[in-house]
């Protein structure tokens, strides 16, 4: 089978790396995805972007890389797209549009139903089978949509679990993995660290060269240095994590943590006016949904600061994180990469 593969981001094709293993050697990718998985239409580094104003200035390179994605479906058995929908869904739609019979198959779906619940009608429509990674997102669908929820990938992911609370006298900073979030939290991170007397690990993303290191995080002296996240989060007795799939990891895992993030103004605002949402993390928002209140805290643009962020983390009630974050893990059941294969897998008559 030839599958045409759109996955723009690096935790999208940390979660295509965990289906291609489900996949096996019948399914050959094309289109968009990691240089590791075989050979992809464009370098993932051109696709990068932070925030609504870098995308507007991309965006004559995306409509290129959109038309080259419907010339290449029409040789492809059938599409899958994952996550990124402010590319995938417009590619969707035309393909639908030039092959109406193509089976398209979409993996983490656009949040439709935290803004744009117009979209919903529009997914129902132009995709084949809608793969949802969150157990309440089926419920925002029609009765006959074709929606389910598959798993969530970080479960298929995640191998290490906090076993108790037992201290370790280490924290974990978590910064981000693009430009503009490392750079503008790295200064709070500094003046927090200075406060805090427990052995500081720094996440830094494995691929980073030294001289990007240099030029993104400044002064890191003060920090011991990890690549391995999962494995620091386990043995760390907190962490401060800039929003984003990290968050839930580190809910998954167990360890107490605050979210932290601060977006460009111009971002921030627009952001805000488009999305209605009590709370920025997934783990809080999937337990709001179930549970009625949050798991974690949220420290958003102003509110970050060294003396807000000390604060409460000595403040938070640690054990209770730990209890709900096991019903957090079993909340979301298990892994998705398994069902998500057989999806991909059945023929149909």
């Amino acid at each position: 089978m030839k599958l045409l593969v759109s996955a723009l981001e690096h935790s999208a094709n940390v979660h295509l790396k965990y289906l291609v293993k489900e996949l096996g050697n019948d399914v050959r990718l094309s289109g968009i995805f990691d240089t590791s998985l075989g050979d992809s239409i464009v370098d993932l580094r051109a696709t990068s972007i932070m925030g609504f104003v870098d995308a507007i200035a991309k965006l004559p390179f995306f409509f290129r890389l959109k038309d080259q994605m419907v010339e290449l479906a029409g040789t492809a058995d059938k599409v899958l797209l994952i996550d990124s929908s402010g590319f995938n869904l417009p590619l969707a739609k035309a393909i639908r549009k030039r092959y109406p019979d193509k089976e398209i198959i979409y993996y983490i779906l656009p949040q439709a139903w935290a803004w744009k619940k117009g979209r919903i009608p529009v997914l129902e429509k132009t995709i084949s089978r809608l793969c949802s990674i969150l157990p309440f997102e089926p419920s925002y669908y029609s009765p006959n949509a074709p929606i389910e929820y598959v798993g969530h990938p970080l479960l298929d992911e995640i191998t290490v679990t906090k076993k108790d609370l037992n201290p370790t006298g280490i924290v974990t900073f978590m910064p981000g993995s693009r430009p503009g979030e490392i750079k503008r939290l790295m200064d709070v991170f500094r003046e927090l660290r200075a406060k805090i007397s427990e052995r500081a690990m720094l996440v830094i993303p494995s691929h980073f060269s030294t001289q990007k290191i240099a030029e993104l995080y400044g002064d890191i002296s003060m920090f011991e240095i990890t690549h391995e996240a999962h494995e620091t989060l386990a043995q760390s007795d907190f962490a401060f994590i800039c929003s984003g799939t990290a968050t839930l990891e580190a809910s998954l895992i167990g360890t107490p943590f605050i979210l932290v993030y601060i977006a460009k103004s111009l971002d921030y605002m627009i952001g805000k006016a488009l999305v209605k949402l009590e709370y920025t993390g997934l783990g809080n928002i999937l337990f709001e949904h179930h549970y009625h209140r949050p798991l974690h805290p949220e420290f958003i643009q102003n509110g970050v600061n060294a003396q807000n962020l000390y604060n409460a983390y000595l403040e938070m009630d640690k054990t209770a994180f730990f209890n709900d974050a096991a019903k957090l893990r079993d909340l979301l059941e298990h892994g998705s990469a398994a069902r998500v294969s057989t999806i991909i897998k059945e023929i149909h008559a």
